[in-house]
């Protein structure tokens, strides 16, 4: 996605940032053409639910346009995270609960970045993995939204420590801690689910024994 819209618009993240922040709106808009599906996968999973993150990511961008002025350079992917991240946040403050409605809406739209493309999977093995993707969401439901957002930057979008702490606002060692926190909350619940299917089964064993460290970025 980021190499074709490269292709589609060439110029560089910061210099789409700095014409957009001379009233230039084609190149905010290239900019938000470039990131919309990371901001929106984001907020679908910090909110579990398509229409709220719909809203969230659009009034990310609207935040983004407005506050433009702000950014000054580095990694725009790590400032539009910033503010959808706290788009979210202040979403889950208003509902006072844990967001765990509209959980298959997590199948349809991320289940391929939890799972893989489902191409070449029996029907037994996308429904295997349907539920899979039920059950690991209803454990990243379970986390403080600081601890999910930093697991989901982590070992859904494959961020670094230091891009991490970029798009959260705060320190790698406070990011490493969330994480750490996060990960173990999310190996307990998987554990205490009894019968799990079997690749949560497997990511459970794996998160036990794993690196700690995140993946490194895409590219």
């Amino acid at each position: 996605m980021g190499t074709e819209n490269n292709r589609l618009h060439p110029l560089s993240d910061d210099e789409l940032a700095r014409r957009a922040q001379a009233d230039d709106l084609s190149s905010f808009n290239a900019l938000v053409v470039r990131y919309q599906r990371p901001v929106f996968g984001l907020c679908l999973r910090m909110l579990a639910s398509a229409s709220a993150a719909e809203d969230a990511s659009q009034e990310t961008f609207i935040s983004a346009w407005r506050g433009l002025g702000g950014y000054r350079g580095g990694s725009f992917q790590a400032w539009i995270l910033r503010i959808a991240g706290n788009q979210c946040r202040d979403e889950l403050r208003k509902r006072k609960r844990r967001p765990t409605d509209s959980l298959d809406v997590l199948v349809a739209d991320s289940g391929e970045a939890v799972m893989g493309p489902a191409a070449g999977r029996s029907p037994e093995e996308r429904s295997l993995d349907a539920e899979t993707v039920r059950v690991i969401q209803r454990g990243l439901a379970a986390l403080p939204a600081d601890q999910r957002m930093a697991v989901l930057l982590a070992d859904v979008h494959g961020h670094s420590y230091e891009e991490i702490a970029r798009c959260m606002g705060t320190s790698v060692g406070t990011v490493k801690s969330r994480i750490s926190r996060g990960r173990s909350r999310l190996r307990d619940y998987l554990r205490g689910q009894g019968e799990l299917p079997g690749q949560v089964q497997r990511l459970a064993e794996r998160e036990g024994s794993a690196d700690p460290s995140p993946a490194r970025s895409h590219p």
